[in-house]
């Protein structure tokens, strides 16, 4: 039996420091969430402790979590030792990978600040990097810092860029919410449905019943669920008030609310936030071509949005693949960039 199908893993050849933050910005968050936080830090065995080096800031998709990167399915490394084998190759650029949890108890936060859910893009840009370039020799410059994530991490890695070009200058984005018309509206029909059929029409009776059973024990919990996350995140006003974007009884599109999911749309951001967008040294996209969310066609909008205003990503790709069982693809992106964020 090789290491690599061994069930209990195997040992890291570099360095994973585990830290843990207590954030001001998160501190009574709306959703009572910890505002204690682990934060990882990987070092490759070939960095000397002192050597400066460009870091890449790993986030996790909606309902994921820190602890999710050690996660192994049968056969299979996981993130976390795929990542560690990658950048322990001599020729690999050196880099320290920084892994931070965001995880809300309502699956995840999409890295903004939202007086729904709590101040997670403050945490991150303004908590979260300081944390790390005060502790580690990296080299402290938008220039020399990167950002990747899949689905709602590939989502956060493609805004937070737009929305701090000083901190971050690469990114990489794999299956990243995009295009909400096809990625989210399509499920809106649905929670309606599910929300008349069996919780009485009534968001109160849905949380009451998914509070008190395993999240997944009902088909429709899935939809619910991220759609009431996005609306916290996206369609809150500033006393925490959440607005969906249709009307329940229905599904008829409430334009205004709607507008407020759209200005959050990469698609959309890519044009109002254009200087930022040439500032960056990489740009990773890509996609699985039977993507369940279909963010195949959000990857291309936004490589098309990005020709539009003449910038062309560093790397696009539709691959064959769902939006699940993609892990493989991470090292390949954090290469990329890690290429480009060198001095």
């Amino acid at each position: 039996m090789t290491d690599m199908h061994a069930p209990w893993g195997r040992r890291l050849r570099g360095t994973l420091d585990e830290h843990e933050i207590t954030s001001a910005a998160l501190a009574d968050n709306p959703l009572g969430d910890p505002a204690t936080r682990p934060l990882w830090v990987l070092t490759p065995p070939h960095i000397a402790a002192d050597q400066p080096t460009p870091t890449i800031y790993l986030i996790q998709g909606f309902t994921g979590h820190i602890a999710a990167w050690r996660y192994r399915a049968n056969l299979r490394e996981s993130a976390l030792e795929r990542f560690d084998a990658a950048l322990a190759e001599p020729d690999h650029p050196p880099v320290r990978l920084v892994f931070v949890d965001c995880f809300t108890s309502l699956g995840g936060s999409q890295f903004v600040d939202s007086p729904a859910v709590g101040n997670y893009h403050t945490y991150l840009c303004d908590e979260v990097v300081g944390f790390v370039d005060e502790r580690y020799p990296t080299l402290d410059d938008a220039a020399h810092r990167g950002i990747a994530g899949k689905s709602s991490g590939g989502y956060g890695a493609m805004i937070t860029p737009m929305l701090r070009p000083d901190l971050f200058g690469a990114l990489a984005s794999h299956a990243g919410d995009s295009l909400f018309e096809t990625c989210f509206a399509s499920a809106f029909r649905d929670v309606v449905r599910a929300l008349r059929d069996h919780h009485d029409g009534s968001w109160d009776a849905f949380w009451k019943d998914w509070r008190y059973r395993p999240h997944g024990s009902s088909p429709d919990d899935d939809a619910i669920l991220m759609t009431w996350a996005m609306a916290a995140c996206w369609s809150a006003d500033a006393d925490g008030t959440v607005h969906l974007p249709f009307d329940t009884a229905t599904g008829r599109i409430i334009d205004d609310v709607w507008q407020r999911w759209l200005d959050w749309d990469p698609v959309r951001m890519v044009p109002r936030y254009a200087d930022a967008v040439h500032s960056l040294r990489a740009i990773w996209l890509d996609a699985g071509t039977r993507d369940q969310y279909w963010l195949d066609l959000g990857t291309t909008a936004v490589r098309d949005a990005l020709a539009d205003i003449g910038v062309e990503p560093t790397h696009f790709e539709l691959f064959d693949a769902t939006h699940s069982g993609i892990e493989y693809r991470y090292p390949l992106a954090v290469r990329h960039l890690a290429e480009r964020l060198q001095p």
